[in-house]
């Protein structure tokens, strides 16, 4: 019997796989300022094709976010380079689909209580009770 693998077309890959990726995403994934100020987060669905050398040549959004959410995936995708292959002369586009998770950081907020006694009466105990909250 034939190797099983011979009779597939192959498909690029990324060296390093799906490690690989996830880590260059991390790296180069530059937050839109849109989406920042309006606390836009969630996953982008993208689908690539990409040609016989390991080119993206074409991405398209399939369930997107707003806030320039969009264009920063379709960005960090156009640049990612696949590994070429050789499929008996035949030069074959493959088409892969992709997840950009956009999640931003928690907000620094400090959160304390000031409590006030009132120490003119000795009989009776007065207390203020102030709460704050304040975003940094």
């Amino acid at each position: 019997m034939k190797n099983q693998k011979n009779k597939f077309v192959q498909v690029p890959q990324i060296a390093g796989g799906k490690e690989a990726l996830q880590k260059y995403i991390e790296a180069n994934l530059i937050y839109p300022e849109e989406a920042r100020e309006k606390r836009i987060e969630g996953i982008v669905y993208l689908t690539a094709e990409i040609d016989d050398n390991g080119k993206v040549i074409q991405v398209e959004i399939t369930k997107g976010l707003a806030g320039g959410c969009n264009d920063e995936a379709i960005r960090l995708i156009k640049n990612v380079r696949f590994g070429g292959v050789r499929n008996k002369g035949l030069r074959v586009k493959t088409k892969k689909q992709f997840r950009i998770n956009f999640k931003l950081p928690p907000e620094n907020v400090v959160n304390y209580s000031l409590v006030i006694k009132n120490d003119e009466k000795p009989q009776t105990e007065t207390v203020k009770s102030y709460s704050y909250t304040i975003q940094i």
